[in-house]
C-alpha cells in the first residue's frame, strides 16, 4: 500500500517492526534499517540487480530476519520538482514491490542524497573504492533518516 507521508506510514508500522529504506539504482539497490523505535537510520548492504523476482527474493530474506514493517523508497525528483524518465521506474519498481509484499510504503524525495553521502565521505578521506562500495547503502540511509525524521 503506497502512501503519501512517512507520518502514515508510522501508524501502520506494528511497534516491534522496523522500516527498510531503499535507494533503488539502475544496477544496485542500496539498503538501510531503522531501529524498532523509528528513530534512527542505519547503512545495511546494497543488492546488485538482477531480475525483479531475484531481488524481490533478496528482499524478502532481509524483511524475514530484520523483522521489517514497511518501506521509505527514495524517488529522484529532478531540481525543478519535476518528475523524469528514473521516477517512472522508481514507480514501477514500488507497484512490484507492492505485488511481492502486503507492506505499507511511502516514497521520500532523494534530491541530492548520493551527493551529499559522497561529500561526506569525501571529507573523511574515504577512498575511492570504499566510497563506490558503500555509497548505495550510505544513500539509502540518509533518505531513510530524512523520513524518520519527518514522522517525528
Amino acid at each position: 500500500m503506497l502512501l503519501g507521508n512517512p507520518t502514515h506510514l508510522k501508524h501502520l508500522v506494528p511497534k516491534d517492526k522496523r522500516l527498510l529504506g531503499m535507494d533503488p539504482g539502475t544496477k544496485t539497490i542500496g539498503l538501510a534499517l531503522s531501529d524498532a523505535a523509528l528513530k534512527v537510520g542505519t547503512p545495511l548492504m546494497t543488492i546488485k540487480r538482477t531480475k525483479f523476482k531475484a531481488d524481490a527474493e533478496e528482499i524478502r530474506k532481509i524483511i524475514d530476519k530484520w523483522n521489517i514493517g514497511g518501506f521509505v523508497i527514495g524517488l529522484p525528483i529532478n531540481m525543478d520538482g519535476s518528475e523524469g524518465p528514473r521516477c517512472q521506474s522508481i514507480r514501477q519498481f514500488q507497484k512490484n514491490l507492492e505485488d511481492y509484499f502486503d507492506l505499507p510504503m511511502c516514497f521520500w524525495d532523494e534530491r541530492l542524497s548520493t551527493v551529499a553521502v559522497t561529500r561526506a565521505m569525501l571529507e573523511t578521506d574515504t577512498s575511492r573504492a570504499k566510497r563506490a562500495k558503500a555509497v548505495d547503502k550510505m544513500a539509502a540511509a540518509y533518505i531513510l533518516q530524512g523520513a524518520l525524521d519527518a514522522m517525528r
